[in-house]
């Protein structure tokens, strides 16, 4: 059985992924600073970090086998061009897939219904590899649905004070408990930490 991470590439510390105008400012600066080039398997996207910053993001997402994400990040990328930003495979959740998008006849891209139903279908995918659930609105449902194993916080020391939370979770029943973090990695301008949720 594969295991579904939330994560994204950066978030502020204070616990957002964009500004309140979906501008990252200076989220990134930590994946632009260092001497290390490197990118994700199957993207063009390069990066240039530090060597703990390498290391630990080639070795955390390397076996990312597909990616859950919403439709507003597909609208706002234009679904990269057809080209998976990390993994094989990308599950839209959408009530309403896009019309005559330029690259639906050879994008490894599906849209489904429902994020419980997206997840199924990119475990089914994944197989015994990793499901890369976007943090946001789709990840903060997944996490209140139970359905996440595992988030990776990618820090940057910034402080927004409002935008587009990470967890979108809005009010809970109950808090959802993390164990300590397994790893906590220092990078220039992110420190990355990865978090198992605790067992209830």
């Amino acid at each position: 059985m594969g295991k579904t991470i939330m994560s994204c590439a950066a978030v502020s510390l204070d616990g957002f992924i964009a500004d309140d105008h979906d501008k990252i400012g200076p989220l990134f600066d930590g994946y632009g600073n260092g001497d290390v080039s490197w990118s994700f398997p199957g993207s063009g996207d390069e990066f240039r970090t530090t060597q703990a910053t390498a290391d630990f993001m080639r070795a955390h997402y390397r076996d990312v086998a597909c990616v859950v994400h919403g439709r507003r990040l597909f609208d706002m990328t234009n679904g990269w061009n057809g080209k998976p930003a990390a993994g094989e495979h990308v599950f839209v959740v959408t009530h309403e897939p896009p019309k005559n998008w330029e690259y639906a006849d050879t994008a490894p891209f599906t849209f489904v219904d429902g994020v419980e139903a997206a997840i199924s279908a990119a475990l089914d995918y994944a197989g015994d590899g990793i499901v890369d659930v976007a943090a946001g609105e789709i990840g903060g449902q997944a996490l209140r649905l139970g359905l996440i194993d595992q988030i990776v916080v990618n820090v940057v020391p910034v402080v927004f004070g409002s935008g587009r939370p990470f967890f979108a979770t809005g009010p809970l029943g109950d808090p959802i408990l993390l164990d300590n973090p397994s790893q906590v990695i220092r990078g220039d301008r992110v420190t990355h930490l990865v978090y198992d949720l605790a067992k209830r």
